[in-house]
């Protein structure tokens, strides 16, 4: 098989749960074990951070992949989902995983793909593991697929482990209450290995006080160690200043994701690299600011808080559970426009009218569906948005939803793209 052969192989026969869903997911890590021992273990020969949590993990593992860049380490970064090309989901410095190495590893173990019938996802994490170690790589940020405990990347031992945050999100999975979610994601924690929580709820903290202390692994609360003030005055802007302030020390910092929102996976990020720093004398002399400022470049990340264009301005971003969206519409409510005009698309798995109730009565909506099995049906979710008092139309497709805002819009209005993944990676 040629390249494109070899995706259209990976995504039409391994159920892929971006794509299908439930019937996709494994509760267990039985065939990323297997998939381990058949290609030698390479993850037990990296040295890693680990990052899951509901909001912002993407965010912590690029900026922390940057972060190692800067400081002349060779860093391996595997995260998900991807927006535009596969191989996004495995970098090196910022470089995609070569063509070739997709092929030969599919090819050489395909026949024994047809015996432990992988997922999409444990396939994909066996290959970003034996690419970091034909490498050579001094660190590895691996940020989970979903949840912790039973995702594909726990069979990894880190040097350190991130937990970004909790909300109720996949519940059909994980759980129906922050404390069940939070146990999921607990998962991660390793005995003896420092943990860092992102933020501080009353629901979570308990559970990872718990599953830290029997395992005896020191434990942070990001924001109990460092405040992030950011500086909003230039809301529409592509880059967010902001003044760090830790025990000792005051930084200050540039980010090119301009999300409000990432004030708290700044903290995080901080607190994390403070951890590494304080455990391991190698990390001593690591230096955060410039990794920070480069993240975009160093990493190519995208969808957070990105802007596709300024005439008029248009932003989209992934946020896609009740959580996200929160932070997406009070950073919207704060923005200077004229009409707002919302390119709106779900999946079919989420708190549809919870979510639907949070998003502004007075925008102009234009209600599409992504091209993916899970995608909720355009003229489904304009039924459920009426209810919830939202006016718009429907669109045969994301990109001709964007392209009636588009025509709609005038130089002073608002476009927003997002409520999916899926929809603003069909804009990407």
């Amino acid at each position: 098989m040629d390249y494109a052969q070899t995706l259209e192989y990976m995504f039409s026969q391994l159920p892929m749960f971006q794509r299908i869903g439930a019937a996709a997911y494994k509760a267990n890590l039985d065939n990323t074990i297997s998939l381990g021992n058949l290609t030698g273990n390479p993850h037990l020969k990296l040295k890693t951070i680990h990052v899951a949590g509901t909001n912002g993990k993407g965010s912590v593992s690029h900026m922390l992949a940057s972060i190692m860049q800067e400081n002349n380490l060779k860093t391996g970064l595997f995260s998900s989902p991807h927006l535009s090309d596969f191989r996004e989901r495995i970098k090196v410095n910022g470089k995609m995983i070569d063509k070739k190495f997709v092929v030969d590893f599919v090819a050489e173990y395909k026949s024994e793909f047809k015996k432990l019938k992988p997922s999409f996802f444990e396939m994909t994490f066996a290959l970003a593991m034996k690419w970091f170690e034909k490498c050579k790589t001094d660190i590895v940020i691996v940020e989970t697929g979903m949840g912790g405990r039973l995702d594909s990347t726990n069979v990894i031992l880190p040097l350190i482990s991130v937990i970004t945050n909790i909300s109720l999100d996949h519940t059909r999975f994980l759980g129906d209450t922050i404390e069940a979610i939070a146990h999921e994601k607990a998962g991660i924690i390793k005995p003896g290995i420092p943990v860092v929580i992102g933020e501080t709820n009353p629901e979570s903290a308990a559970v990872f006080q718990k599953v830290a202390g029997s395992n005896h692994s020191p434990i942070v609360f990001a924001d109990q160690t460092v405040n992030i003030i950011a500086d909003l005055r230039h809301s529409n802007e592509t880059i967010m200043e902001a003044t760090a302030i830790t025990p000792g020390l005051t930084l200050k910092l540039q980010s090119p994701m301009a999300g409000h929102y990432q004030t708290k996976n700044l903290a995080t990020v901080l607190a994390a690299i403070d951890l590494l720093k304080n455990t391991y004398t190698e990390f001593e002399k690591i230096s955060i600011g410039d990794g920070i400022s480069k993240t975009i470049k160093n990493t190519g990340f995208k969808g957070r808080w990105q802007q596709l264009s300024k005439n008029p301005l248009t932003i989209c971003d992934i946020a896609h559970n009740y959580d996200g969206i929160t932070h997406i519409v009070n950073q919207l409510a704060r923005m200077d426009y004229n009409r707002l005009h919302f390119v709106f698309g779900m999946v079919d798995d989420k708190n549809i009218s919870g979510i639907l109730n949070l998003l502004p009565g007075d925008a102009t909506y234009y209600f599409c569906k992504a091209d993916i099995p899970r995608g909720l049906d355009a003229v489904q979710l304009k039924t459920a948005a009426i209810e919830a008092g939202l006016r718009g139309e429907c669109y045969d497709s994301v990109k001709k939803a964007y392209g009636a805002a588009r025509k709609a819009a005038f130089e002073d209005d608002l476009i927003f793209v997002g409520g999916s993944t899926f929809v603003v990676a069909e804009i990407i």
